[in-house]
């Protein structure tokens, strides 16, 4: 994924403010080819800490789990115009909001619990972002019913090209743009390009047997 100059998630090299950095490993031509992995060390903290834990631990692994896979979803979904640092530091909001991202409970959400989330600043308070969310459980349920799991969906569609990916997404699910859909496969190993090749993580990742391995 490359910053474009005239996004506002853009990032100059140089800039002291941060916040803007959104979460990708690709290189990056308009701040000389450096990777979110190389730049991470660069940052100040608190930012530095909140980064490096999701860059070590969580970006680019795979996940089992559909409710995981499904709140990721719902991450990468309401970072849509912000930062991926505003997505951090708002996940136990996310997490208390969306009953852990529960799929089913989620899908059988009433309006008292729309008007609920609208109404939560721990969480990003968007009617087209919460109804997303709201819908694509309800697709998921029904695609558990058929494949046996949303893993499962995922893994009979692989492998695809990105812009297959992307297509697929957005006649199946709502809130799913280009870069919505390219993070959420890159973080969870669907497609690479989640790391530098030469970042240690990359190679514990590699470990793990990702999807984007098998051709």
């Amino acid at each position: 994924m490359k910053i474009r100059q005239n996004d506002n998630r853009s990032l100059r090299f140089g800039e002291p403010y941060i916040d803007n950095l959104f979460h990708f490993c690709t290189s990056i031509k308009s701040i000389n080819k450096m990777s979110y992995c190389d730049y991470i060390p660069m940052m100040k903290e608190p930012s530095r800490s909140l980064h490096q834990n999701y860059h070590d631990n969580y970006y680019g692994f795979p996940i089992h789990d559909d409710n995981e896979l499904f709140g990721r979803l719902i991450m990468e979904i309401n970072q849509a115009g912000l930062s991926w640092e505003t997505i951090l530091k708002k996940e136990e909001g996310f997490r208390k909001a969306y009953n852990d991202f529960n799929i089913e409970t989620i899908a059988n959400y009433t309006e008292a619990d729309r008007e609920r989330l609208l109404a939560d600043a721990g969480i990003i308070r968007s009617k087209l972002k919460v109804n997303a969310a709201i819908e694509n459980a309800k697709t998921i349920l029904a695609l558990q019913k058929e494949y046996g799991s949303f893993e499962k969906w995922l893994e009979h569609h692989h492998p695809k090209t990105k812009e297959e990916w992307v297509k697929l997404f957005k006649k199946t699910f709502r809130f799913t743009g280009g870069e919505i859909v390219n993070e959420f496969l890159m973080s969870i190993g669907y497609l690479p390009g989640a790391h530098a090749e030469t970042c240690s993580v990359h190679k514990t990742i590699l470990k793990t047997k990702p999807m984007w391995l098998k051709k």
